[in-house]
Parts: C-alpha cells; sequence; structure tokens
C-alpha cells in the first residue's frame, strides 16, 4: 500500500491543508482525499505542484507500507 504523508510534511513545515491548497491550486477535498490514504491516482503535474511548494521530493511525500 502506498501511503502519504502530507500530514506529517504539512505539519514539519508549519502549514495548514488549507495554504497548501491555496499554493498548489488543488481543492482541498481533493487534498484531503489524497492526505486520508484514499487517493486511487494523482496527477503528475499535481504531485510536482505539491513537492515544489512542500520542497520535497516524491519519495518523502509518497512511501510504501
Amino acid at each position: 500500500m502506498i501511503h502519504c504523508r502530507l500530514d506529517e510534511l504539512l505539519e514539519q513545515r508549519g502549514m495548514t491543508l488549507t495554504e497548501l491548497s491555496r499554493e498548489v491550486g488543488v481543492t482541498l477535498a481533493n487534498l484531503s482525499v489524497l492526505k486520508n490514504d484514499r487517493a486511487r491516482a494523482i496527477r503528475f503535474s499535481t504531485l510536482a505542484a505539491i513537492c515544489r511548494v512542500l520542497e520535497c521530493e516524491v519519495g518523502d511525500l509518497l512511501v510504501i507500507d
């Protein structure tokens, strides 16, 4: 199973999901689905935007459990 570490990365950076939503241009609902490991897919452009804003690599955000 792939686990999204969005909560941990946001906490480390002192950022809220709402702030990330604004910065990335993705709805709060879609980020919430990703954060709660309920996403079935993610666009590469969305993944790249999240990593750009959080200053992380894909492997920091998504890990295999």
